[in-house]
């Protein structure tokens, strides 16, 4: 099968978006598939992909404002070209809004069936940035995957949501999470030490430090005796945490089996952002090990077993997050149990069996465009 994945974000890039469209290629070519990427031009040029599994077309790309980690592709015809030049069977779009817009519609012009992956909580993020704007993201959501054969959404909670606002087409499809590189063995007792140097309970925060994240509801747990906040990450809002959150240690972004190490040696993990459409850093933390604090709204639904792997709080809590992560700090028998359910829950959901899925619906998409011959 020859299939061109067309994504917003693809490696060195770090986010769901770029690691999800890196496993779908790597997959697609360990199957024994052709798979080529498009994606926009990182901020040092288009050089080479060293981390991709297979070849990477890049589109001129223009720092988003205010943003600048975030890129946007220009208007380009490499889309057009490198789908008809791949002679491509199917096209994937990965989280389509930009770049992945101009794919469908290649696709289109093609005659070339298009499967669209939902990943971004779109809608929430213009309600975070402009305090507006919902319905108009909606507007745009549904015009572009309605014109796909098949939309995927990695939650029920965005199933829901996509079928709500009259998406058609949509099944659902997860993600899948590295079992061997997050694991509890990677537990680091002299990072521990660095971390916590008097012992004291320490929960993380993994992600983007951006506004929709809304990592300063981690304020209050800076404040508990005990307990040491420990963040990972970058972005816009990194100099505001700093303030928001006295005593926290900030890593800054870190990467493969680094974030492993990390990720293990935490005591808790606490996520705070209510806008995940699936959360896989909740996943990983759980393939740690880690009991998990996270908001009852969006993928952490799908995610966390409340009082068996974790506990969910109301979104944009403060109190209840604090209240949460005070509770585990008191019961290193009760994380312990959280942990350990939490890893033989996700044992089974690696990127080989959930490609496998992904495969299966290309398969079906690629079916049902086959023409109907008489009998």
């Amino acid at each position: 099968m020859r299939v061109v994945i067309v994504t917003e974000s693809f490696p060195p890039d770090v986010n769901g978006v770029a690691h999800c469209a890196l496993q779908t290629a790597r997959h697609l070519a360990d199957r024994g598939h052709l798979p080529l990427v498009v994606a926009p031009a990182t901020a040092a040029g288009s050089g080479p992909d060293a981390q991709a599994p297979c070849p990477v077309v890049r589109v001129p790309s223009l720092p988003l404002p205010g943003y600048p980690q975030v890129r946007v592709a220009l208007p380009s015809r490499r889309v057009a070209a490198a789908i008809a030049d791949h002679r491509a069977d199917l096209v994937h779009l990965a989280g389509p809004f930009v770049l992945g817009v101009r794919g469908m519609a290649a696709a289109a012009r093609l005659g070339i069936p298009a499967v669209a992956v939902y990943q971004t909580d779109l809608a929430g993020y213009a309600r975070t940035y402009m305090g507006a704007g919902e319905a108009a993201a909606w507007r745009r959501i549904r015009s572009v995957h309605a014109a796909a054969d098949l939309t995927l959404a990695p939650s029920s909670a965005a199933l829901r949501d996509l079928e709500t606002h009259g998406v058609p087409r949509v099944r659902l499809w997860a993600r899948g999470v590295d079992t061997a590189r997050f694991r509890p063995a990677h537990r680091d007792e002299a990072l521990r030490r660095e971390l916590a140097p008097n012992g004291e309970v320490i929960v993380g925060y993994v992600g983007r430090l951006a506004p929709e994240k809304q990592v300063e509801l981690l304020s209050g747990v800076c404040g508990l005796d005990g307990v040491r906040v420990v963040v990972v990450g970058d972005g816009p809002s990194g100099p505001g945490l700093a303030e928001a959150l006295p005593g926290a240690v900030f890593l800054g972004r870190r990467t493969g089996d680094d974030l492993a190490r990390v990720f293990a040696s935490l005591d808790v993990f606490a996520h705070t952002g209510p806008f995940e459409t699936f959360c896989q850093t909740v996943q990983e933390a759980m393939a740690s090990g880690v009991a998990v604090v996270a908001p009852a709204a969006g993928g952490p639904l799908d995610l966390v077993d409340h009082g068996r792997t974790g506990l969910l709080v109301p979104p944009r809590d403060a109190a209840a997050v604090r209240d949460a992560v005070r509770a585990l700090a008191a019961d290193p028998a009760r994380r312990a149990a959280y942990g350990a359910a939490g890893r033989a829950t996700v044992e089974g959901r690696t990127w080989a069996a959930v490609g496998d899925q992904l495969i299966g619906h290309y398969t079906d998409v690629l079916a049902a465009r086959r023409p109907v011959v008489a009998a």
